[in-house]
């Protein structure tokens, strides 16, 4: 009697490997933070791995935990403010030193409200401790000697009324930051101001502020 030819159990196939569909995870992770922090959410790794369609442990190889990511975040937030700001010098490069003033502090309280989240996240500790990211500190501190220099500059031709440059800057500080948490947190309909009105507005207290500065 013949001896009957059992078939062999077919091999299991694995299954190939499937290629990564984000291209760069990294900048796809932030992204999905900011997006997460302008909607008022919690932001976790995990929630942006989520938000990104992803593993939940695939974002761990670039942030190990959430303040690596939000000091991430605002180091990007900080870069688009920082080509902001040099754009609109580049701009004013020919001018004197109040007008390069006027037009970084134009270009804060702009750029500010444009991007809410963005100027969050890089100015209030709410998310992670700023001092944290050493980018994030160098780039405050040269956006700092910047203004310094413009005020220096302007002391040194006879233009301002003072000579307390300390008080000049922290006052104008005080002034681009105070106008832009306001409209962040929606304070401007109360005061009978538009929507559409609050960059006129925030150009008239800049010109309000030089003129309380500069020399008659």
């Amino acid at each position: 009697m013949p001896v009957r030819q059992t078939s062999k159990p077919r091999a299991r196939r694995t299954p190939e490997a499937r290629p990564y569909h984000h291209g760069d995870l990294r900048r796809v992770l932030i992204d999905a933070a900011l997006q997460l922090a302008a909607e008022g959410a919690e932001v976790s790794v995990r929630e942006a791995a989520r938000r990104a369609a992803v593993s939940p442990g695939a974002p761990f190889r670039h942030f190990p935990n959430r303040d690596a990511l939000m000091a991430a975040v605002a180091e990007e937030a900080q870069r688009r403010f920082r080509a902001e700001i040099e754009a609109a010098l580049g701009e004013e490069a020919p001018k004197g030193p109040l007008e390069r003033f006027r037009a970084f502090g134009l270009a804060y309280l702009r750029w500010a409200m444009r991007n809410p989240a963005h100027f969050e996240i890089i100015s209030t500790g709410r998310y992670f401790a700023h001092g944290s990211s050493a980018e994030l500190t160098r780039d405050n501190a040269e956006l700092i000697a910047l203004s310094e220099r413009m005020l220096t500059d302007a002391a040194e031709q006879g233009l301002l009324r003072s000579a307390d440059l300390k008080r000049i800057q922290i006052a104008s500080r005080a002034l681009v930051y105070g106008f832009a948490r306001m409209n962040l947190d929606g304070h401007f309909p109360r005061w009978g101001i538009e929507d559409g009105e609050i960059e006129r507005m925030a150009e008239g207290v800049i010109d309000l502020f030089i003129a309380g500065i500069a020399q008659p």
